[in-house]
């Protein structure tokens, strides 16, 4: 009797330790068992394929596997002096290529990226409309919902501040172009997060926000900290979340990228975080350990990833 009493005592001892540690692991989650899941999903890590040095290539999705990202931005292929962006995802083939190798390789494509407007004016360009369709189209055919349209050096207000009315104009019209089709277009600028604010009122488009990039207000000389803040979580779509090409990003000291993250669960943001640049200067065309080393170090900030 005693032997059977040690054993039901042992069981239901046994039963309540498992319990409780249960309990507390569910009280630690929120009450969800998968918060690593949750915590994922709210931050996920990409890298532009131009700087992977891959533009509009179908071994970008591989290679951004290697490194261990989430997803790729991908680019609509060079503009220059062209007409048109060199975009061969118009065609029906290479849209169903790219989204097998996107599927093959568990990655998501959150955006696609306008960068030939770095160079090229967005004010001068006659045929902006086009343009601008046919990334919308782009972005439909390979399901981002996310466009970026950096205001490069000829589109840089605090330099060109005659060109504000012609670039409003042409920022509401194309905003509108996504607002129908049930896109956002995010802008960078070189303005600070009082004039992007301004700028967004003058737009006045639901389907225009601001793709924020951390070099900017770092160059300038800007508290990111503060800047992120003031912009707050709804008028940021989408954050290059990294610097100048100098270090990277676990060695850079202007740029506290716990710091960031802190900021940016107390705002109530989540996304993407899209590394663009921070590469070793002496070594910048080293993809895999520039893009690997800092995609794992925002794993681990972000994700709670050890390595």
């Amino acid at each position: 009797m005693k032997l059977i009493n040690g054993l039901i005592f042992r069981r239901i001892a046994l039963f309540c330790f498992v319990l409780s540690l249960s309990l507390s692991l569910y009280s630690r989650t929120g009450g969800n068992m998968s918060s690593a899941e949750n915590k994922k999903s709210r931050y996920k890590i990409a890298a532009c394929d131009w700087m992977i040095l891959k533009r509009q290539k179908i071994g970008s999705f591989q290679l951004v596997r290697e490194l261990n990202g989430d997803g790729v931005e991908v680019d609509m292929g060079g503009l220059g002096n062209r007409d048109s962006f060199d975009n061969k995802l118009r065609q029906v083939h290479f849209q169903k290529l790219f989204k097998e190798e996107a599927a093959k390789y568990n990655l998501e494509i959150p955006s696609i990226a306008m960068s030939g407007f770095y160079s090229q004016s967005f004010v001068k360009r006659a045929n902006y409309k086009e343009l601008t369709q046919d990334c919308i189209q782009t972005m439909i055919a390979m399901g981002a919902k996310i466009a970026f349209l950096p205001l490069g050096v000829e589109c840089d207000l605090t330099k060109n501040p005659e060109i504000r009315s012609e670039l409003v104009n042409r920022l509401k019209v194309v905003g509108n172009m996504a607002q129908e089709a049930g896109v956002v277009i995010g802008i960078e600028t070189s303005l600070d997060a009082k004039g992007d604010i301004k700028l967004l009122k003058e737009i006045n488009s639901p389907a225009i926000k601001i793709y924020y990039n951390f070099q900017n207000p770092l160059v300038a000389g800007r508290n990111l900290y503060k800047e992120l803040k003031k912009l707050g979580k709804n008028r940021i779509c989408q954050i290059h979340c990294t610097d100048t090409d100098d270090v990277l990003l676990q060695y850079n000291k202007r740029l506290n990228m716990n710091k960031v993250k802190e900021t940016l669960d107390k705002m109530g943001w989540g996304g993407w975080l899209v590394v663009e640049r921070s590469r070793d200067k002496n070594d910048p065309r080293n993809v895999k350990m520039n893009f690997g080393m800092n995609i794992n170090y925002l794993k681990q900030i972000f994700q709670n990833e050890t390595f």
